[in-house]
């Protein structure tokens, strides 16, 4: 039986062989793609929710962990260094500094966590895709509460910072994991890679 090695992992993208111009690109691409993703807020009940999650996770499993959570610290550079790629166009100064710190901090291990698990195959079908982006939109809230509830205390943190978001992670996860198996099957990443 022949075993799997790292080179037959779905890597989607394969970017790992490339160029570094051509890595280049795919970050400032990531990044306009994080960005967007910050601004497009979905009403949900009792808070908005971002798509930041769904794209912190579909950057990292087509990227790899390794420029899936570079891109993401490049975009929260962007951010800190005043470009308004946060949510609300908030400068990073601002948002590192209040109670969204945690998450934000949490952004580069998710991407990273997302593209690990992509390069060992967990996202070659919608299913274990799935549970791969929930994993990810769940490490993120509870990295993001452990700062919350250092400010405000663990039950308000689960109060505001992660009850309220659970919905919308799971939904975000069902949205990646179609996504990755949408793209799979268009053969767009054939195609690019």
């Amino acid at each position: 039986m022949n075993q799997m090695t790292l080179s037959d992992a779905f890597v989607p993208l394969k970017l790992a062989n490339r160029s570094l111009a051509y890595k280049a690109l795919a970050v400032l691409i990531g990044t306009a793609f994080l960005a967007v993703s910050s601004w497009i807020s979905v009403p949900m009940v009792p808070v908005p929710v971002t798509m930041q999650t769904f794209a912190v996770t579909i950057v990292g499993a087509l990227y790899g962990w390794r420029l899936g959570g570079l891109t993401v610290i490049a975009w929260l550079l962007e951010s800190f260094v005043g470009l308004p790629v946060l949510s609300n166009g908030m400068p990073g100064q601002i948002a590192f500094a209040g109670p969204t710190a945690g998450y934000l901090v949490s952004f580069p291990v998710v991407a990273a966590f997302a593209g690990f698990l992509a390069e060992r195959g967990f996202t070659r079908n919608p299913i274990s895709a799935f549970g791969v982006m929930l994993l990810g939109n769940a490490l993120c809230l509870v990295l993001g509460a452990f700062w919350l509830a250092n400010m405000i205390g663990i039950d308000k943190a689960w109060a505001f910072g992660v009850a309220p978001f659970i919905a919308g992670g799971v939904l975000k996860s069902a949205l990646a994991a179609a996504t990755i198996e949408l793209l799979r099957r268009s053969g767009i990443m054939v195609r690019l890679a």
